[in-house]
């Protein structure tokens, strides 16, 4: 499914943003890479099969001729708190030679969206403590810093 088509005067012609495709896993897992995070094709392919078969989520990539040149992973999740719902940013993540480009705010313009025709009443997401160009992203776009995530491995689940 096609989110979003444009041409944009920041350097990106003809940006497209659609749900990822099993012919994206290279990208993805490349781009996965790129934030910090080594995964391998094959990594990749089994964590995107287990996501895409979800309706919950979401994966769509920001492409231009072809290439694949960001992503946004998202999680339509039910509140507690309220009788709401909510969506989580899983990842987003645009290529390093991308980046300044327009590309990470019409990924966050359609993420917007698609968590609105969902009925959510907030979306959200978590960085690293250590990313200060990211946090300026954010708050850019309106988001606000609100807490902290706590975390804890808790080892290889195959050996519970």
């Amino acid at each position: 499914r096609t989110y979003s088509s444009r041409s944009s005067e920041a350097g990106v012609d003809d940006l497209l943003v659609r749900s990822a495709q099993s012919e994206d896993v290279e990208a993805l897992a490349n781009l996965m890479s790129d934030l910090g995070y080594p995964t391998s094709s094959e990594e990749m392919y089994r964590r995107f099969e287990a996501i895409s078969a979800d309706p919950s989520y979401a994966t769509l990539v920001a492409a231009s001729g072809g290439k694949v040149l960001g992503m946004v992973g998202l999680h339509l999740e039910r509140l507690y708190e309220s009788n709401g719902s909510c969506v989580r940013i899983m990842a987003l993540v645009v290529g390093s030679e991308h980046r300044g480009r327009g590309v990470g705010r019409t990924l966050i313009s359609v993420a917007e969206d698609w968590a609105k025709r969902r009925g959510a009443e907030a979306i959200m997401l978590t960085t690293h403590n250590r990313r200060d160009e990211a946090h300026r992203f954010y708050v850019g776009m309106g988001y606000e810093a609100t807490g902290y995530r706590f975390y804890k491995p808790l080892g290889d689940p195959e050996e519970l």
